[in-house]
């Protein structure tokens, strides 16, 4: 396995978290108050693992969360937690972390809360045309539970895998300063590429959802699909550590073909990201690599790869 090279950035990463540190502040500070969401009764998984379920209304329904609370919780009850935001792909929910990593034991003895939000049964965490706001959800009702009931503190850092993966980066951009670093895994990140939308559609029509009730038709509609599109966005990323991973897929012709199909049609749609991101003299750390499918089995790895990212970012 390669091990991608970090690309310089100027700033101390001591530096760069206090001032990512304030601007997410002012973030949560600007939208803090327009929450409404509410935190009912936690159900225990787990020594610190909890289910909450959130009345939202951004989702117009309760929502779940899981989440992990620091080893030194309970010891510690006057100390905010930085929050790493763990967002699941399509046809998956929100106890896919747990359920296919070690995330809880991996994070065992950490300073940081984990918390992994609910992004419906296509797992792309964005607004609807029907007006159900997954990014509303994400950004702005989970976070004011997490300060309000378990302490978490204005740093906040997100990563994701599949549509997860476009989250992350879509909520990183369309949001600058709400996240002090943002990490794909074999994400959508260029929604409007050729072929993409159709594979976009197909998401959500395995739902049996009607394949323009996401943003609408791909061409009559651009301007939303482009709104939504993290490249469209990428100015929003400047200053925000970044770290995207793509395989080739079918190029290593071993496996379960779907899997690696799937991520060989993303193989594109991540090159032209991170392209536009040189163009635009944006950081970003990524790992391209031959082979490889759209499954756990990568993603596991990725994340151990890009952890000490999101570890500085988060002040760990």
């Amino acid at each position: 396995m390669h091990h991608p090279a970090a690309t310089p950035v100027t700033p101390s990463p001591a530096r760069r978290t206090v001032a990512k540190a304030a601007a997410a502040a002012g973030f949560a500070a600007l939208f803090g108050a327009a929450a409404t969401a509410r935190a009912q009764a936690a159900t225990q998984i787990s020594a610190r693992t909890l289910d909450i379920s959130v009345t939202s209304s951004a989702l117009r329904r309760g929502a779940p969360v899981r989440v992990i609370l620091p080893t030194a919780y309970a010891a510690q009850p006057n100390r905010t937690w930085p929050v790493l935001y763990l967002l699941h792909g399509a046809h998956d929910d929100y106890t896919s972390w747990t359920r296919e990593t070690d995330i809880e034991a991996f994070t065992e003895g950490l300073d940081l809360i984990v918390a992994m939000p609910d992004a419906g049964p296509t797992g792309i965490p964005t607004k609807w045309l029907d007006g159900t706001d997954y990014e509303a959800f994400q950004l702005t009702e989970v976070p004011a539970v997490l300060r309000g009931t378990y302490r978490a503190s204005a740093v906040r850092a997100v990563a994701g895998v599949s549509t997860g993966g476009y989250g992350a980066m879509a909520h990183a951009a369309r949001n600058p300063g709400a996240f002090t670093a943002a990490a794909s895994y074999s994400g959508i990140l260029d929604t409007t590429l050729l072929g993409v939308p159709t594979i976009v559609d197909a998401i959500v029509a395995r739902e049996n959802l009607s394949a323009w009730s996401l943003w609408g038709n791909p061409i009559l509609q651009l301007l939303t699909w482009n709104s939504f599109n993290p490249r469209s966005r990428a100015t929003g990323l400047r200053g925000t550590p970044l770290y995207v991973s793509q395989g080739s897929g079918l190029a290593g012709g071993l496996g379960d073909w779907l899997p690696e199909a799937l991520e060989s049609a993303l193989w594109p749609c991540a090159h032209s990201f991170t392209a536009l991101l040189g163009l635009l003299g944006i950081p970003v750390t990524t790992h391209y690599y031959s082979g490889g499918g759209h499954s756990w089995e990568y993603w596991k790895k990725e994340f151990t790869t890009s952890w000490p990212i999101l570890a500085a970012a988060l002040g760990i």
